[in-house]
């Protein structure tokens, strides 16, 4: 992929006003293949997510989920997509994962705003932490998603990385049958490190 490739602009008709993305971040580091991500999916480098066109009206809002560890790549790709950087959230996965300066217990849900775009009505702020237990790897709770629905009921909404189609939504993502067009995506390819051993996941 080329992010300075050519290409058609998206008429407004196709644009959205929230955007809900998990990307399949990849890391840099390995010392076994048994965590690998690959084993669970494809991943891509932050610089091939942040080339994505993501198809955005000009006031919208971005939902970004982040680990803690790609927190600067995650915020890279957030202002990449034209967004500014508001506020985070915390979903608490209720069990201990794995890491280096902590065992990861959590995932940021990230909020950022294009343009002008109002904040959920005052009755509908809620906590910051999501309290849900984790399913399986790498999968958001539903509850997550039904909140932001709620918040914002009347908004044209895409799922980007989605991995199921959920009603109400346009979807985008390499386990479903895209519903939009999101140029500049290239193939979603697995490392492999030049000692052969594929990246570890810590904080899936």
């Amino acid at each position: 992929m080329s992010p300075t490739a050519p290409t058609t602009a998206t008429p407004e008709s196709a644009r959205f006003d929230l955007i809900y993305a998990d990307p399949p971040w990849r890391y840099g580091f390995s010392r076994s293949a048994s965590r690998a991500i690959e084993n669970q999916y494809p991943t891509m480098t932050h610089e091939d997510i942040c080339a994505l066109e993501v198809p955005a009206s000009d006031n919208a809002v971005l939902y970004l989920w982040a680990v803690a560890p790609k927190l600067p790549e995650a915020l890279e790709v957030m202002a990449a997509w034209g967004f500014t950087y508001k506020s985070c959230s915390i979903w608490d996965k209720q069990r201990l994962g794995m890491g280096y300066w902590w065992r990861g217990q959590h995932e940021l849900l990230l909020v950022g705003v294009k343009g002008k775009f109002s904040p959920p009505a005052q009755p509908l702020r809620r906590s910051s932490v999501f309290s849900i237990k984790s399913g399986r790897h790498s999968e958001k709770p539903a509850a997550i998603r039904d909140y932001i629905v709620s918040a914002f009921p009347h908004a044209k909404r895409l799922e980007m990385f989605a991995r199921v189609a959920s009603p109400g939504w346009a979807v985008w993502g390499n386990e479903v049958e895209p519903t939009v067009d999101v140029p500049g995506a290239g193939e979603f390819v697995p490392l492999v490190t030049s000692d052969g051993a594929e990246q570890l996941d810590l904080f899936g």
